[in-house]
C-alpha cells in the first residue's frame, strides 16, 4: 500500500517539529502489572451520571455546547489500554469538541480491565449507546461516534453490536484514532504488540481473540457508517489500522484513511502543528458526517 497516497501534502511542514517532539519524548513503555497500572490510573473526574438500557447500567458525562442547542450528538468512548479510565484532560477535550462542533459529546466511563475483562467494556459502550438511541435525546436525533486508541477499539465493537440489533445507520459516521483492531496477535500487525500487558489484562482468560467483539478486524465489517481512520506514520498501530480501512473498503464500507508523518500514538494528544492539523480534520469531518442527517 502507498502510504503517500494517505498523506496530505500540506503535513511536511509540520514534521520537523513533531521529529523534535518525537526525540524529546524518547521511548515509552505502558504497565507491566495491575500494581503498575493501579499507580499511574487518574483519580476518577466529578460529574458522571448513571444511564440505563436493555436492564444494564453504566456511568457517563456529559459535555453540553456552550450558548447555543445542540445540532448532533457525540458518543465518545476514551482510551487508555482498556485499563485507564477518563483524565480531566478528556473532558477539557470533549468541552473543546462540543463548543467547536456545537454537540452533545457523551463520554461512556466503562469498566476496566483487568479488575472488569472482555466483554464489560463493550457491555458498557453498547448500553451507553442504546440509551442514546432509545429517544430523542438531547432534542436530536443526529448521532457520531468516536475513540481513541482502546476507545476506538471499543468505537467499532459497538457499531457491530448495534449493525446485528438493526441500528447500524443511527450514527452518520465514526471517528476512529490509531484504534487496536487485532488483539489476538495472530496477523502480522496484531504480533507487533503481542506482548503488551493490556492484551492478557483486557482478554486473556478469552478463549478465541479473534471474536470480532474483542478484534473486530476478524469481523463482517458490512453495514458500517463512514469511517475516519486517523493514525501515525510511526505508530505501532500503523499496519493494524491500514488492515482494518482495507477490510472495510473491501466488504463495499467507506474508510476515510488519513496518515500522519513523524507522528507515533496518541500523537492527537499533544500541542504540536501536526496535532493540531489532525485535530481540525477530525472535526471537519464530523462536521460533514453530521450535515448528512439534515
Amino acid at each position: 500500500m502507498d502510504l503517500a497516497r494517505f498523506v496530505d501534502p500540506k503535513l511536511a511542514g509540520f514534521a520537523e517539529e513533531s521529529r523534535a517532539v518525537n526525540a524529546a519524548r524518547g521511548t515509552r513503555r505502558g504497565p507491566r502489572t495491575l500494581d503498575e497500572v493501579r499507580a499511574i490510573r487518574p483519580r476518577t473526574p466529578p460529574g458522571a451520571a448513571v444511564v440505563e438500557a436493555g436492564g444494564r447500567r453504566v456511568p457517563i458525562r456529559v459535555f453540553s455546547p456552550t450558548g447555543t442547542a445542540p445540532r448532533g450528538v457525540h458518543l465518545n468512548i476514551h482510551g487508555g489500554g482498556f485499563y485507564l479510565g477518563p483524565t480531566a484532560q478528556d473532558g477539557e477535550r470533549n468541552q473543546r469538541l462540543a463548543d467547536s462542533l456545537g454537540v452533545v459529546v457523551v463520554d461512556v466511563d466503562h469498566r476496566l480491565a483487568p479488575e472488569n475483562p472482555w466483554p464489560a467494556a463493550p457491555d458498557d459502550c453498547e448500553t451507553a449507546a442504546l440509551w442514546l438511541l432509545e429517544e430523542n435525546r438531547f432534542g436530536t436525533d443526529r448521532f457520531v461516534i468516536g475513540g481513541f486508541s482502546a476507545g476506538a477499539t471499543l468505537a467499532v465493537t459497538t457499531l457491530l453490536r448495534l449493525r446485528d440489533r438493526g441500528l447500524g445507520d443511527r450514527f452518520s459516521g465514526a471517528a476512529l484514532q490509531f484504534g487496536t483492531y487485532d488483539l489476538s496477535g495472530l496477523t502480522p500487525a496484531g504480533r507487533r504488540i503481542a506482548d503488551e500487558f493490556f492484551l492478557e489484562a483486557y482478554a486473556g482468560h478469552a478463549p478465541d481473540r479473534t471474536l470480532p467483539d474483542i478484534s473486530p478486524v476478524y469481523g463482517d465489517l458490512r453495514g458500517l457508517p463512514p469511517l475516519l481512520v486517523v493514525v501515525g506514520e510511526l505508530d505501532v498501530l500503523l499496519e493494524d489500522n491500514l488492515a482494518m480501512a482495507a477490510r472495510v473498503w473491501a466488504a463495499g464500507g467507506e474508510a476515510d484513511l488519513r496518515v500522519y508523518p513523524e507522528s507515533s500514538h496518541g500523537f492527537t494528544n499533544r500541542e504540536t502543528g501536526m496535532a493540531r492539523a489532525a485535530r481540525h480534520d477530525i472535526r471537519q469531518w464530523l462536521t460533514h458526517r453530521l450535515r448528512t442527517r439534515e
